[in-house]
């Protein structure tokens, strides 16, 4: 089927770019098709808490006259784009998912990966939903409410990224900007049966800097890792922002081809202390296999490292009282109270408590660099359970009350910055999404994206749909 007998929102920015090119599709059609598919789905998702049509549909025709003087500004030209509401976007508000946040402003600038995208002539038409201030694995707020999963609407699409991931998996725009703190694009992407990347710290510029420190990352948020890989070029180098940014890397796209055939990779399924669902763990099985079946070494292997989760906690805790700590009670009051009782407790916390912490995240990163002196890649599940239920923290019935307690193979390579991504790997039995990670040692983003991209040639779950 080609560009030109499928929806236009229903097409990647690969495919998108590729149509312009050929002149089956115009920036303006696929524009206006994903603004339809907003006004079609979002009421049953709630990814977006802002959208402006005018705007996009400017910007559109601005990028229609370049494809038609065959002077494109950049590499996704013309490819309608979502930012999640923690980003900076010049003529937009950035409310955080935040009651306590003035919307008058004002907003003046972009962000760094923002104005990439800008400048390579996306096209923004809307900003997507997050938790409070990015501070949980579900997506819920204040402001806008409860974020849902499309595939079953009573469940939740995670977090913090959540809405990126709703918007992306039903045509609602195909690439998005997302966050990631502790698993923030890598959570919802399991979840929705979507793809994200968390890449190596610094290879995306980020500003203003996070509250919660070096542990946030700016990640592509897409259907496929093709698609990843296009905006990572896009949005990566450096910026005088950020003073952690790195230097330009080599392109994501030139080496998506790689294949992982030869490659040493340790699959973990429970990363030697998780306890998975049954399903989930099929799944991951059968995710291993298709990697050996394309010719990659693999043996199933922990890492070594116990549970960081306490020391994860120190510093995301602390992160969340930095977060608030200008509001006074009043505001405190509009607020998502789970946010103030972590920020509460990460104020309670101490300068030894905080460097105790960081030291284990050293030791972490120690540990796992030599671990990739043996591996290239590691595979864990993204996730240990399917989606639960949507507006709460964690599911029913669970034996601790934060989200941390769900998600513990996404937060520790938070801690050591390494680059890992989230592919779909299979379904339920009630049709909810499985997540495969896949991680890499710091800097090898193209390895993880390349490893996702052969993955997705060989399996079709990437192209599923509500």
């Amino acid at each position: 089927m080609t560009a030109a007998t499928r929806s236009a929102a229903d097409l990647t920015a690969s495919e998108l770019v590729a149509a312009y090119g050929d002149g089956e599709l115009s920036p303006v059609e696929a524009t206006e098709a994903v603004l339809a598919r907003v006004a079609e789905r979002d009421a049953d998702v709630n990814a977006f808490c802002l959208v402006d049509a005018d705007t996009a549909v400017a910007a559109a025709k601005a990028a229609e006259e370049r494809w038609r003087r065959g002077e494109p500004a950049g590499a996704i030209d013309g490819v309608p784009v979502s930012i999640k509401d923690i980003l900076l976007t010049a003529g937009w508000p950035t409310l955080r998912g935040s009651r306590t946040v003035d919307p008058a402003g004002p907003w003046t600038v972009d962000g760094p990966h923002v104005a990439r995208v800008r400048e390579a002539g996306a096209v923004l038409f809307g900003k997507t939903t997050t938790p409070e201030l990015g501070w949980k694995g579900v997506t819920d707020n204040p402001l806008t409410g409860v974020t849902r999963n499309p595939w079953n609407t009573s469940r939740t699409a995670g977090g913090s990224s959540g809405g990126s991931a709703a918007a992306v998996l039903v045509g609602m725009g195909p690439l998005s900007l997302g966050t990631d703190g502790g698993g923030s694009v890598r959570i919802p992407a399991g979840f929705t049966g979507t793809t994200a990347l968390k890449p190596t710290y610094g290879r995306v510029p980020h500003f203003p800097p996070s509250p919660f420190g070096t542990l946030a990352h700016v990640g592509p948020m897409t259907r496929s890792a093709a698609d990843a890989a296009l905006l990572l070029d896009v949005i990566s180098g450096a910026d005088a922002r950020d003073p952690w940014a790195l230097a330009p890397a080599g392109p994501a796209v030139d080496g998506l081809g790689a294949g992982v055939a030869g490659l040493r990779i340790a699959a973990s399924p429970t990363l030697g202390y998780v306890e998975l669902h049954p399903e989930v763990a099929t799944a991951f099985a059968a995710a291993v296999r298709v990697f050996e079946d394309l010719g990659a070494m693999v043996e199933e292997a922990d890492p070594g490292f116990a549970d960081p989760v306490a020391e994860f906690e120190v510093l995301w805790f602390s992160g969340a009282a930095k977060s608030i700590e200008a509001l006074g009670p009043e505001q405190r009051a509009l607020m998502d109270p789970g946010l103030i009782e972590v920020a509460e407790q990460g104020s309670r916390m101490t300068a030894l408590q905080y460097l105790g912490a960081m030291a284990v995240r050293n030791e972490l990163g120690t540990l796992m660099g030599e671990f990739h002196g043996r591996y290239d890649l590691l595979l864990t599940p993204t996730l240990p359970i399917p989606a639960f239920e949507a507006g709460v923290e964690v599911p029913a019935g669970w034996a601790r009350e934060r989200w941390t307690s769900w998600t513990p193979f996404t937060y520790p390579f938070n801690m050591t910055q390494q680059p890992a991504a989230s592919v779909p790997c299979g379904f339920t039995a009630d049709g909810l999404p499985v997540g495969l990670q896949i991680v890499g040692r710091r800097h090898a983003d193209n390895a993880v994206l390349a490893a996702a991209h052969a993955y997705q040639q060989a399996t079709d779950w990437h192209h599923r749909r509500p």
